[in-house]
């Protein structure tokens, strides 16, 4: 399942997450992003616990995409122990994006 992220839980659930957290920086009138969206989506799905997954819309949280300097969406960010890991800009294939919760 996917989380809805905010300002008011980013840090719980993706700061101090046991786990890794796959998040996605999107935008309702983005196109790439609506078709990163199924991806991000099916990743969610296989989590069994092993990672999460959550969304920022960046019209709504805009201090967030500001703090991890997100200059084009869609944009997904890998965190680990709180920390950013890994990036991905663009639409981009499942493989990928699985590369990237390694």
């Amino acid at each position: 399942m996917e989380i809805t992220l905010t300002n008011e839980n980013f840090e719980e659930e993706v700061l101090n997450s046991d786990v890794p957290v796959l998040v996605d920086f999107w935008a309702v009138w983005c196109m790439p992003c609506k078709m990163l969206a199924p991806i991000v989506e099916e990743l969610a799905n296989e989590a069994n616990g092993a990672y999460k997954v959550g969304k920022v819309n960046v019209d709504e949280a805009p201090e967030l995409a500001a703090r991890y300097r997100i200059a084009g969406i869609p944009a997904i960010v890998v965190f680990k122990n709180g920390e950013v890991y890994k990036k991905s800009i663009g639409v981009v294939p499942k493989a990928d994006l699985e590369e990237l919760l390694k």
